[in-house]
């Protein structure tokens, strides 16, 4: 197949031509192996609960209506709908209690490789989940802040802090009135298992309600405890300028690709690579230095705090390695395809998993533990200090990179559009209420190879911004919009409508704002909220012009993310079809009538300017029951009309 068909990533294509010529498989081709792919499947409608199966429906009407036990073609769609919503809720969530878990550990250790870096955020943080600050000194408050974050997990009673902390009141309400509302995280993802098993639940509507308060205690729960901790033991992000692109990597230096999900060895491993006797080391061997670059969210995570460059999205991990160049690719968790283990074998590249959660045929397993980060990070890097003088032959790195600005967050976006003494929303709801800015678009999530590599993201994201629609971006998603810069800031002048161009370039920032990994999202949500407090634009995330996608969606966790920004109240198209197609009944619901539940609904679209146009006419039709769908003369204001302004 020709490289085109298969990315519109230039560097890409370059890569994929020379594993064709190498004889070397990737995803794509595994996926053509795989077709036809099976229909049940798709369609949400096989079913392997219990041995009295594997059951699946006929979706043509002419074959078994019911499983053994009598389910129906919803019952079993939903029942592995959310069941995929707990697969992805929990890898977020796990996610967020290892970060917990460290933050802990930092604040009862007295010697330790980890400290808090962002005293303001802990104190803003702590405040919001109940705890005093006032007067306290900053471990004190940690401690609390650690366990109360902890308790969020496993907790037997109540309701999430965060999910009461954060949330517009009318959104709250909503939740409470559905009986959604997340009680504890482990929990949510539990009962779905209870749920979904042989002899429990039978109702659709019923089954999906579970997997709405289980999203929820993702999205508003595990995810944002994850990100907020994150910054404060790593240092919440700022503007920083980055490259992106296979061509960040370095044929002179010794590459380590840091590849996964979690900041914990990555952030140890920035901070380490650059000590004087290892950089001795590697020029003894023949380098001019040790370079590092991400790939997927732990690219994201590192690009975010320390500007450390991006080498690619999802579908670039092979690529990467087939270079030739890469040392080391060091893995944590989540995204990290199995093919690696036996592509590494064919170079000099090690594949070193670091996660007892993930080992992999192929791999070296380098177990790391928080307690000791800084002694396993010089162990690391001394193994790929070592292994540069392995090198095969010439490294084959594509000549491509592009250059952009990360590092926006619920907090200095303040500072960005009121300035650093006037720091507000204010401009943003303004300029959404007077027209410049239509509205706002979350474009997020994977690549799959079902799709053009980037192409759905890059194509929606254009056609978005000619539209006058901000675009906020997190994950591969944002990587792949870094990639085609589109998150520069003169990209507005060369993308945009002349009004969010010309807000862009007031501001002086990209038309495109990367808010971090994929756990990240829950940034989004935070936005959303500020965004409500700050007034003008309706009482709810629901009534805001706004609209979320994931044009090229392929995991679990994907379904979590867009099922909590529906039940958070937006539209969310994505490409590939949720499998619930041999539902009916299932499928009326999510992309209609759940409407009325939660203020949010799906929609499935394939073709991304289809889809852009999708969230465009959404955005409009929340335009006009705002009211502020209308023509406003701009006038320029005298000192008379300045005096005449009353001051509340």
């Amino acid at each position: 197949m020709d490289p085109k068909e298969r990315s519109s990533d230039k560097a890409s294509q370059e890569m994929i031509s020379r594993m064709a010529e190498a004889g070397q498989q990737n995803a794509w081709d595994r996926l053509e192996a795989q077709l036809p792919q099976c229909g049940f499947g798709k369609l949400g409608i096989c079913c392997r609960i219990c041995t009295m199966g594997p059951c699946r429906i006929d979706p043509f009407g002419e074959g078994p209506q019911f499983g053994v036990c009598g389910a129906d073609a919803d019952t079993i769609a939903a029942r592995n709908l959310v069941r995929m919503i707990a697969g992805g809720a929990a890898a977020h969530s796990d996610h967020g209690r290892d970060i917990a878990h460290t933050f802990k550990m930092v604040v009862e250790s007295e010697q330790c490789d980890y400290m808090i870096k962002d005293e303001l955020k802990l104190r803003e943080v702590a405040a919001r989940y109940g705890i005093k600050v006032e007067g306290r000194q900053t471990k004190d408050i940690a401690g609390d802040l650690a366990d109360a974050a902890l308790a969020e997990f496993g907790k037997q009673e109540g309701t999430l802090i965060s999910a009461s902390a954060y949330p517009p009141p009318a959104r709250q309400k909503v939740w409470q009135e559905l009986g959604i509302t997340p009680r504890s995280i482990d929990r949510e993802i539990v009962e779905i298992m209870h749920r979904t098993h042989i002899g429990v639940g039978s109702d659709y509507k019923n089954l999906v309600k579970q997997g709405l308060r289980a999203c929820l205690s993702d999205g508003w729960g595990g995810s944002l405890i994850a990100t907020e901790l994150s910054d404060i033991l790593f240092g919440s992000p700022w503007p920083i300028r980055f490259g992106a692109n296979l061509g960040v990597l370095d044929a002179k230096q010794v590459n380590i690709v840091v590849h996964g999900h979690e900041p914990t060895l990555s952030d140890i491993i920035v901070a380490v690579s650059q000590e004087p006797e290892l950089i001795k080391m590697a020029k003894d061997k023949g380098a001019e230095g040790i370079n590092l670059a991400g790939m997927c969210c732990t690219a994201n995570e590192i690009l975010m705090r320390h500007g450390i460059p991006v080498a690619g999205n999802f579908l670039q991990q092979e690529l990467a390695m087939m270079t030739g160049a890469v040392e080391v690719m060091l893995v944590d968790v989540q995204c990290i395809m199995p093919a690696l283990g036996s592509l590494s074998g064919c170079f000099h590249t090690k594949l070193i998993t670091t996660s007892p959660k993930c080992k992999i045929a192929g791999a070296e397993h380098i177990e790391f533990h928080e307690d000791r980060a800084v002694e396993i990070a010089r162990e690391i890097i001394k193994i790929a200090i070592e292994n540069f003088e392995n090198r095969k032959g010439k490294a084959n790195i594509p000549k491509l990179m592009e250059r952009g600005i990360a590092g926006f967050t619920t907090e200095n976006i303040f500072y960005h559009l009121g300035g650093r003494f006037r720091a507000s929303y204010r401009p943003l709801n303004d300029n959404i209420i007077n027209g410049r800015i239509r509205g706002a678009a979350g474009v997020v999530g994977c690549n799959n190879p079902k799709q053009v590599h980037d192409y759905g993201h890059l194509t929606m994201i254009r056609k978005l911004i000619k539209n006058d629609v901000l675009v906020v971006s997190t994950g591969c998603s944002a990587i792949a919009a870094a990639k085609a810069g589109l998150m520069r800031p003169d990209a507005a002048a060369k993308y945009c409508g002349k009004g969010l161009a010309e807000v862009c370039e007031t501001v002086g920032i990209p038309p495109v704002l990367h808010v971090g990994s994929c756990v990240d999202n829950s940034r989004i949500l935070t936005i959303l909220a500020n965004v409500v407090a700050e007034g003008g634009l309706g009482e709810d995330i629901s009534d805001l012009p706004v609209a979320g996608a994931a044009p090229e969606w392929m995991s679990e966790k994907a379904v979590s993310i867009g099922m909590y920004f529906v039940a958070s109240g937006v539209y969310t198209v994505i490409a590939e079809p949720l499998p619930v197609l041999g539902a009916p009944n299932l499928t009326r619901y999510l992309t209609d009538e759940i409407e009325k539940d939660v203020g949010g609904k799906w929609a499935f679209e394939r073709d991304p300017i289809k889809a852009a146009g999708m969230m465009i006419e959404h955005i409009e039709s929340k335009r006009d029951a705002l009211g502020i769908n209308k023509e406003a003369e701009r006038k320029l204001y005298d000192m008379e009309d300045r005096r005449a302004l009353s001051i509340e």
